[in-house]
Formats: C-alpha cells, structure tokens, sequence
C-alpha cells in the first residue's frame, strides 16, 4: 500500500479553510440512519462523541473506566496552548505552528501541526463556553503562562489541574448527548479487537468487564481515542490502566503503526523510591516557570547530600550549578522536555545526582529564587516598599500557593518534604508517546472508516510534543477535526443500512478473541502478569530509554522474544471469564505491550539519528545534543504488521516536506 497522506493543495495558512469548505456532508436528516463507534473517553474521544452526538448521528462509546471522568487526561496538570496572543508578546498561528515544528525536531507533518496551529484559538472559546474555569488575571481576563520550548505565554490553565477541568468540560457536553439519548455510553467495556467487513472497519468486539460477556457491536466508522502507550515500561506518569490494546488491535487488522521509537521522558516527575513501585508522579512542567533546576557543582557536595550530611539549603549560592541556565541560556529552565531530561541524566551520569537511591537519579527543583521575587513585587505593589525578610518570604509562599498549591501539596504528600521550605526533588519518566497508529489528513488510519484521535495517532508532536500541546490536539481532534472528515467518509455511506452482527467477520473476531482469553485462563504458569511486565519495563527503560544505542536495541529485541516466549510458557491468569477479573484485564494488555516493544526496538535500531526523544548515544555533538541526518531520515516510519514475528512487519515511509519552515538545527541556547 502507498501511504498517501491526502494534504490538500495550496497554501499552508488556507489548506484547511479551503479543504473543509470542499468535504462532503451529510444531511441532518440522513445522520440518524448512521453510526459511529468511539473507542476511549479522554479529551479525544469525549469531545468527538459529544461532537457527532450533537450533530445527530447514533454514536457508541466506550471506556474501560467506571465513568468518562475517569479517563487518563484527568490527570494533565499545567495547561492547554492556543495562539491568542493574550500576552501581547509576539505570539501568532504561525508561532505556534513553528514552535512546534521546531520542538518536535522537525520530525511532524507540515499540514496536520499549522491546522493545529489554527484551531487552538477556537479550543479555548469551547472551553469557556461550557465553563471550565481558566485562571484570570487581576482584570479578570485570561491568565497565561509559559511552557518548554517557546518564549511567549500561550498557555492556559486552571491551577495544577487542567486536564480535569477540561475533561469535565467535554463530559458536561456528552453527558447532555447521552441524555438526549444521541450517545450510548457503555462504561467498563474494553475493546479487543475491530471488525473489517469487505476491507472498511464495521464494528468492534467489546468485553463487558464486569460481567465477562464478550460483545459485538457495529458502525459504519470506529474511531479510537485511546491514548498512548508509555505502560510499556511498567513505570510511567500515566495511569495504571492506560494501554495500547485497541491501537494494536487495529494494527494487527492492517493499520499503519508510526514511530513507535518516539517516547516522551518527561524531566520534572518524583524519583523511583522503591522496587514495589507500581507508577510514578508527574510534577507540572508549569512549575519550570517558576523553580530553578540545579545540582551542586562538587561532587564530594552530591555525595554529602546522598548520605544525609548536608542539606540543600545548605549549599550556597555560589555552589549551585544551574546547569540548564548554564547550557541553554536563550530558554533556560524553560528548554524543551527532550532536552531537559537528557540534560538531568547527564549531570546525574556524572555523579552529580542528588537522590539517596541504587542509580543516585534526581536533581532539586528549587522555588527559592521566586519566592522571595514574587514576595517583594507583592510587597511592592501592597505599597510596602521596604519589607522585611519575613514578609518577603510569606508574600511569596502566598503567590507560589496561588499558582501551584495543589501541586505542592501532592508532593508533600507523597514524599513528606515541604517544597516551600525545601527543594523538590526531580528525575525524567516516561510520560507521552509521540508515536502512534499512522494517519492521514483527515485522521483516518490505513483501515477505510477506521479513525484515530488525540495521543493514539502520530500526526502532530514528531519527535517530542511541547509541554500543554497534547490537551491542545486532543479537543482539536475531537471538537474541529474530526466532525468534518469523518463526515466527509460517512457521506458515502448513507445508504448502507444497519450494519449486522450475524456475520462470518464478527463470527471470526469474536472466535479470536476467547481463544485468546481461553489460552490464558488455561494456561498452567506459574508467574503473574506483573512479573512479566516489570521484567518487560526493565528491559525498556534500560535499553530503549533516554539512551539508546545499536547493541543495547539489538539485545532487547532478542530479551524481548525470550521473554515473549517465557510470558505465554508460564504467566498465571486466575479466575474466570464471566466474572470481574483485573488480572486477566492486564493479561491481555501485557501481551499486546510486549510485541509493541520489539516494534519499539526495532524502530529505533532503523532510526540511525538522534531526533526529539529519540537519542542515539552514537549520533551527538561534542556538546552532546542530538545530530539528525535529514538526508536519510526525514521520514515518518510507518510499519505493516504481516505476522507475530517482529522480523515480519514491513516499514513504510512517508517522506516529510517541509516548504514553509526551513529545517535546522535545534538551538535553544
């Protein structure tokens, strides 16, 4: 198959204004005759059920989860970007659409990221529309604040929890489509597999998770808003239950998975404590505005601290190594989150970490600086210009708490030290996939009907996504995409009819998938699905994490086959079928976990450049910073699966053009 990626004619600022003018339309008549399946609940899929729904079409949704609330983009805490220019400080579609090019390593499609670029505008007009509550500033209009990557303040946000506030936002929109009886929400449903009937995606095969009963269900499109696949390496900022099921699912029914290499470390998250740990905590990169990142600049210092002879507060000034002030003053604390982690690894790497554990990974974020700032323009502005220490002080802890005090209070939460009074403490995790189920222009995957929103599909971060850009390109797919081009597909489909059930290709699905159940459930292991999964984590973080090179990807695609081999040979799935059973949940999960990491490895042992998250130990500068090879690479890698051997998916390439940014080299110093 040629990968066409349908990019309209004509100039970048009027492709798609002149492209959705253009797209065929279903008559608000004809739209109850047709349904539409959402797989996923998140900003992606709330927003594009509640879209459809409210358009008039039967929509079917779906989510593992015991309510929409519950989905993982809850948990997203800085903000949400859109070019509105509130700051007055130069910012502009076109900005945005080049700082996220640029971001991404230039490693995005053109099209797709200025399309982005242009809705991010309406995004927040929805948003307040139904309520969310934005911060404000001291006249009562929008606030903003900066994020990695840019020098403008396009960030919007709702203290340290944006993602919640905009994910009750777009339930409020479906909730009133489910009560209009537009939406059928099916809740503690997982699909598992997707049903193509005379090559277009038909249907899925769902399990209620309850009950145990396998489903079917049919539409004339399905679209899959799933989220990404950071669990592939057991630890991650993302929720325990995020998966890539229905993503791979797909892939293994003929959709295109793209770079799968492309993974975020995001570089402010709480540092391993213990080998029982089942996730990690993300600290909002919003507080990089605010905290400074550093190290001492002794080793023997690094040591002290280690062992619990000095304290932070007990480094001077002076011994302090603000080491991305330091390498990157242009940016500074505010550089990208690719660069940022590999900056922290580098300093610990060295014997600069100041965590107490086996690998000594962690660096302080410090809010020393800002208080006292913050307190004596407090001060200043209340008309006492000559404030003593102490008001200083708790003007500025009062300024902090307005902006992040529920991140601060999480933190202390968790790791029993006050940030206000001492540094936190940081070190990179897995946190977004850039990659993703490949699509085109309009979001549809190599499968006819079969669409992909939000952090499933690759289309718009390329080798890293800017911090409050993945909000951004959820509701963007959900609220202004995605109504126009599914659309456009489901006009041809007006006089199809109800799709059936009782047909050899769902008789086929739904076989596959109790066998698959089946085989775990009798299967006499003697190891728990966790076991395999730590082991399968390990193996990741070590070998295809921040540091990446050609022996240590070679060696985990051949870890990763024997411990395929060993998974299926020995796991221990308890339970039965018809009941409520987590393990067997996480069974299939796993399975599906262990075959994307041998893509992941193969991906980037292919990929002989360092772009974005994608870091080459073997291609860097002498300042060790990523060197891409645009000549060879400018591509997007987009693999065909034609077997369970790894060695049988077929890599597709889908060369990038850029004509409106020129490509360079990433400078943020």
């Amino acid at each position: 198959m040629t990968l066409d990626s349908k990019i309209p004619e004509g100039h970048i600022s009027e492709k798609w204004t002149k492209y959705k003018d253009h797209l065929r339309l279903v008559a608000p008549n004809n739209r109850p005759k047709i349904d539409v399946i959402v797989v996923g609940t998140g900003l992606a899929g709330a927003s594009a059920a509640a879209s459809l729904g409210e358009m008039g079409y039967n929509v079917k949704a779906f989510c593992f989860q015991d309510s929409p609330r519950r989905a993982h983009s809850i948990a997203a805490q800085g903000g949400i970007n859109a070019a509105k220019n509130y700051q007055n400080d130069g910012d502009s579609t076109y900005r945005l659409f080049y700082d996220t090019i640029k971001g991404g390593d230039y490693r995005a499609r053109e099209a797709n990221v200025h399309r982005l670029a242009e809705v991010s505008a309406n995004i927040i007009d929805q948003c307040v529309a139904q309520g969310v509550p934005f911060a404000r500033d001291y006249g009562g209009m929008l606030d903003n604040r900066s994020f990695g990557g840019t020098q403008v303040q396009r960030t919007f946000y709702a203290a340290g929890q944006t993602g919640q506030q905009l994910l009750l936002g777009a339930y409020s929109s479906l909730s009133r489509q489910i009560g209009l009886g537009r939406v059928q929400m099916y809740n503690r449903h997982e699909m598992l597999d997707i049903v193509k009937v005379g090559g277009k995606a038909r249907g899925i095969i769902a399990r209620n998770l309850i009950t145990g009963e396998i489903e079917r269900h049919s539409a004339h499109a399905v679209i899959i808003a799933s989220g990404g696949y950071g669990n592939v390496y057991f630890l991650s900022t993302n929720a325990m239950g995020s998966n890539v099921t229905a993503a791979w699912k797909i892939h293994k029914k003929g959709a295109y998975f793209a770079n799968p290499c492309y993974v975020q470390i995001h570089p402010t998250c709480i540092p391993v404590h213990g080998t029982n740990q089942s996730k990690l905590t993300l600290m909002s990169e919003s507080l990089r505005n605010s905290g400074r990142i550093w190290v001492p600049k002794k080793i023997e210092d690094a040591v002290a601290i280690r062992e619990g002879k000095l304290k932070p507060t007990d480094i001077k000034e002076e011994e302090r190594d603000y080491f991305l002030e330091r390498r990157y003053p242009a940016f500074g604390n505010l550089v990208p989150r690719d660069v940022a982690s590999r900056a922290a690894k580098e300093r610990c790497d060295a014997g600069f970490g100041i965590e107490n554990n086996d690998t000594q990974e962690g660096v302080y974020l410090d809010f020393s600086s800002e208080i006292i700032n913050k307190g004596r323009q407090t001060a200043y502005a209340q008309g006492n210009h000559h404030p003593s220490d102490e008001e200083v002080i708790k003007l500025g802890k009062a300024w902090i708490e307005e902006k992040y005090g529920n991140l601060f209070q999480m933190y202390e939460q968790i790791t029993a030290d006050n940030p206000y009074e001492v540094p936190m403490k940081i070190y990179p995790a897995v946190h977004y996939t850039m990659g993703g189920v490949w699509v085109d222009y309009n979001l549809q995957s190599t499968i006819p009907g079969c669409f992909v929103a939000g952090e499933a599909n690759f289309s718009d971060h390329g080798a890293n996504r800017l911090g409050a850009s993945a909000l951004m390109q959820g509701l963007a797919d959900g609220y202004f995409v995605l109504p126009y081009t599914v659309s456009d597909y489901l006009a041809g489909e007006i006089r199809t009819g109800t799709i059936p059930t009782n047909t050899p290709e769902f008789d086929e699905a739904e076989a596959a998938v109790k066998a698959q159940i089946d085989g775990f459930l009798n299967n006499k292991g003697t190891k728990s699905v966790d076991h395999f999964h730590k082991k399968l984590g390990h193996i990741m973080w070590n070998k295809v994490g921040m540091g990446r090179n050609e022996q240590g990807l070679i060696e985990a695609i051949d870890e990763i086959a024997a411990l395929k081999a060993e998974f299926y040979r020995d796991v221990f799935v308890p339970g039965s079928a018809d009941e409520f059973n987590t393990e067997l949940e996480k069974a299939i999960r796993v399975a599906d976990f262990i075959d994307l990491g041998q893509l992941m490895a193969r991906d980037a042992l292919q990929r002989k450049e360092s772009c974005g998250g994608h870091f080459r130990e073997e291609y860097q500068d002498s300042e060790g910073e990523t060197l891409r090879d645009d000549e060879n690479f400018n591509f997007v890698g987009a693999w065909e699966y034609q077997g369970d051997d790894i060695n049988h998916e077929v890599l597709h390439k889908e060369v990038l053009k850029y004509e409106y940014i020129k490509i360079a080299a990433r400078n943020y110093k």
